[in-house]
């Protein structure tokens, strides 16, 4: 938006500050503020803007010229052992959810505020290892994406799918290292008996999750109906990328970028040259790897799900709200209400409930630590 020459009057960059009247209000002992990496980098003219709040958020009744003059708070990080003073680089504040056991390298800025008078600080997060996709979603049904533009049936899909010309890709990718291995890929997933699957399954798996404390959160043995594992729809075009991406993941062991794929493969975007030259829009296609966390789950999977693949070439579509909610580390027995779509924004938007209930049990040992807290 910085081409927006109403970029630097956009009210949306100080929207902290009705924050900051709340703290007025309120003077709570402890807050806890969240907000999006990028923060980190956004400018208003020559001052960065989290640089202001990091000021304002010290002294809010200054900042908005009323309240009491004396209500000061001292701003804490939580996932670095150093308290952030004046000048002092506010990357302390970027916590990377992988880091601490999330199944999603997903990266949030999480400041602390303790109000001045208190005099004690909070804990940090506790390191941990995450589970990887395949742990996470791995045991969910299988079941495949939907044809739109088209009536969809199980026929439809096996032949968008199965119409990669195959010889045209391997001609086309004459010369990369890959390329033997993932044309026979493609040629064995194109040929082999074609699974029956649906593009919905409601039967909640019964084998257990691996032994971890995220996924402890997880399954619900009272259930028996599974929500929100409905595949959506897609172009045969795009399915037909979809399987060559998850083929080449399952090769190479990345997520390929444009320049990986074959000209006959590419979309008819005006980007698609800088994109295969790496300048932007390189990773347009995504693929989930199963053996890492997935990366972050955000809003966008609501609008087409490029950069939400599966992993598995033979159910060719990108994440169901389910998938994206376990990366979340949503219990299965939290319902999404609405549309879809909402569904999606409702995942993408939220905090991780493990990563959140790590932050509750710092804020509660820091309100049992100190006691008394009437102002």
């Amino acid at each position: 938006m910085k081409s927006d020459p109403a970029f630097e009057s956009d009210t949306r960059h100080f929207l902290y500050r009705e924050y900051l009247q709340i703290i007025i209000d309120h003077a709570p002992p402890v807050f806890v503020m969240e907000n999006v990496k990028g923060l980190l980098s956004a400018k208003v003219g020559d001052e960065r803007v989290i640089d202001r709040m990091i000021s304002d958020l010290r002294d809010p009744g200054i900042a908005l010229n009323c309240g009491p003059a004396d209500l000061r708070y001292r701003l804490y990080s939580i996932s670095e052992d150093e308290l952030p003073e004046v000048g002092v680089n506010p990357k302390l504040f970027l916590v990377r959810a992988e880091k601490f056991g999330v199944p999603q390298a997903r990266h949030r800025i999480f400041i602390v505020g303790v109000r001045d008078d208190i005099g004690i600080a909070p804990s940090r997060l506790r390191p941990g290892e995450p589970p990887t996709l395949k742990q996470v979603i791995g045991g969910l049904p299988p079941i495949r994406s939907g044809v739109s533009r088209g009536k969809d049936s199980l026929a439809a899909w096996q032949a968008a799918v199965s119409s990669i010309d195959v010889a045209t890709v391997q001609r086309e990718l004459n010369g990369k290292r890959y390329a033997g291995a993932l044309v026979d890929k493609l040629n064995i997933g194109l040929h082999a008996p074609a699974p029956s699957l649906e593009r919905r399954s409601t039967l909640y798996p019964q084998q257990p999750l691996p032994d971890h404390e995220a996924l402890g959160l997880i399954p619900d043995s009272r259930l028996d109906f599974l929500e929100g594992h409905e595949a959506r729809s897609h172009m045969p075009s795009d399915l037909q990328r979809y399987a060559f991406a998850a083929s080449f993941a399952t090769v190479e062991g990345r997520s390929p970028t444009l320049a990986d794929f074959p000209k006959s493969l590419l979309p008819a975007h005006n980007n698609v040259r800088i994109g295969r030259e790496g300048k932007m829009f390189s990773d347009r296609f995504r693929v989930q790897l199963p053996d890492r966390p997935s990366t972050t789950i955000t809003s966008h999977i609501a609008k087409d799900g490029h950069y939400f693949i599966h992993y598995d070439p033979t159910q060719c579509r990108s994440l169901t709200v389910r998938e994206a909610a376990r990366l979340q580390t949503f219990p299965d027995n939290y319902r999404f209400l609405g549309p879809r779509t909402a569904q999606y924004h409702q995942v993408g938007n939220a905090v991780p409930p493990y990563l959140a209930r790590q932050i509750a049990a710092i804020v509660a040992d820091l309100l049992d630590r100190a006691g008394d807290l009437s102002r």
